[in-house]
């Protein structure tokens, strides 16, 4: 097989070292990833000046490495249409420090990554670990990131087209994980705060703050209720974002 791994946290993150690790049992490994953390940035991409690619490591143990100037979209794009010998089987983004569940999915350039992937045919997996420290504890990640690769290629024909799979893994030792759960993201909102301060030259700038309020905290079926129980969630998602449930109050209005 051959695999396309990339991420959001830069090219250094020890997220993306695991997740090279795992894709190495698999097949013939390429890694596109950014130069910088690029958390945050959706699916945003780099119209406005030039985009850098250089190889890092050359055919080190079976991988091929580049870094990415642009985005991590930016990173997938430019993987399928200047770096891979030919279309990849398999799109892996992350292991990203800190969540994506929930609302986070559509801020996530973890997911965006993934996204991008799976709108060109390609089945593709996010994983985040719900740990923001950069030495965080990969060792229930790798496991079970191992074991979801390992179930998606054997099934891989039946695999959905166009969609992306969001994988979140609680904190907490491998023991303690009670298992996997398929499941929809919780509904809810991040309430940000801007902290408001005054610069040596006495104009205003702001730190962007805030926390996320899960809005269903009781609904067992949520990626935020099996993480907080210390189970790992995988919701699919795809980047069809029509509200198709809206249609009819639409016709009804007669425009």
């Amino acid at each position: 097989m051959l695999i396309l791994v990339t991420n959001d946290d830069g090219y250094l993150s020890k997220g993306l070292s695991t997740l090279i690790r795992v894709a190495k049992n698999f097949g013939n490994v390429y890694v596109v990833a950014p130069l910088h953390g690029s958390s945050g940035l959706s699916h945003s991409i780099t119209m406005k000046i030039p985009i850098r690619v250089k190889e890092h490591k050359t055919n080190e143990n079976g991988v091929k490495f580049y870094i990415c100037s642009g985005t991590p979209v930016d990173s997938v794009k430019l993987a399928l249409n200047k770096i891979l010998p030919r279309k990849p089987d398999l799109v892996l983004s992350g292991i990203n420090h800190g969540s994506n569940s929930s609302i986070s999915v559509i801020y996530s350039g973890t997911m965006a990554a993934a996204l991008e992937a799976s709108m060109n045919g390609i089945p593709a997996i996010g994983f985040s670990l719900l740990d923001y420290d950069e030495d965080a504890d990969f060792t229930a990640s790798e496991y079970y990131a191992k074991v979801i690769i390992e179930k998606i290629i054997k099934n891989k024909k039946k695999y959905p087209q166009g969609v992306a799979l969001n994988v979140n893994i609680p904190k907490c030792s491998l023991k303690k994980i009670k298992g996997i759960k398929i499941v929809r993201i919780a509904k809810g909102v991040w309430k940000e705060e801007f902290d408001e301060r005054v610069d040596p030259h006495n104009q205003k700038y702001y730190w962007l703050t805030g926390g996320f309020h899960n809005y269903e905290p009781d609904a067992i079926d949520t990626d935020e209720w099996v993480l907080k129980n210390n189970y790992i969630s995988i919701v699919p998602v795809h980047a069809d974002i029509t509200a198709y449930f809206a249609f009819e109050y639409l016709r009804k209005l007669k425009l």
